[in-house]
């Protein structure tokens, strides 16, 4: 005669197992084990106006003619990004995107800026920064939120300042440093 608690035991393995073994996960835990930290050095030349204009002004609200921040006003821009503060030094990225003026305090703008990497061993990579830039201050920070290529699940920020700006052309040159804190899954 057969033991009916074996019976049921067995019963339930097999139950455990076949449910077990069906499940598929959408998810997967992975070990992020190893940091690097990469440091980016250079400059933003934001052309204004003029026939070789990078940055150019795609919406205004209502009230941006009258506010003193020109809140509103909506730019998008892909500017030349070089090693050097000189325009004439080599290009090594793109710095592309758009700023939305959002205070109407402050002169400050809400941002959206790729930095698309063009020379060395990052070429083809981006940084993802965004945030609030007030122009005001000397020196401003922004969060590093992503990146692609060898920026993949890039952290981190960005120092920013203006290093010179000239009225009279509407040209100003932007300097940029940026700590980036990339992982790679384990092996």
């Amino acid at each position: 005669m057969k033991n009916p608690t074996i019976n049921i035991l067995l019963t339930i393995s097999f139950l455990l197992i076949t449910t077990t073994a069906a499940a598929t996960p959408w998810f997967e835990n992975l070990c992020i084990c190893k940091k690097n930290t990469t440091k980016l050095h250079f400059y933003v030349h934001d052309v204004r106006s003029g026939p070789n204009a990078t940055l150019y002004n795609v919406a205004n609200s209502s009230i941006t003619a009258t506010s003193p921040t020109g809140f509103g006003r909506i730019n998008v821009f892909d500017d030349k990004v070089t090693a050097e503060p000189d325009i004439a030094s080599e290009e090594v990225a793109r710095a592309q995107g758009s700023t939305t003026s959002v205070d109407l305090q402050v002169s400050a703008a809400s941002m959206n800026l790729n930095f698309f990497l063009k020379a060395g061993k990052f070429n083809g990579s981006t940084v993802t920064v965004v945030g609030r830039n007030q122009f005001s201050d000397a020196e401003r920070e922004l969060p590093v939120v992503g990146g692609n290529g060898a920026f993949r699940y890039a952290r981190g920020y960005a120092i920013t300042r203006s290093y010179s700006n000239d009225a009279a052309t509407n040209y100003g040159v932007l300097e940029y440093t940026i700590y980036i804190r990339t992982s790679r899954k384990c092996s």
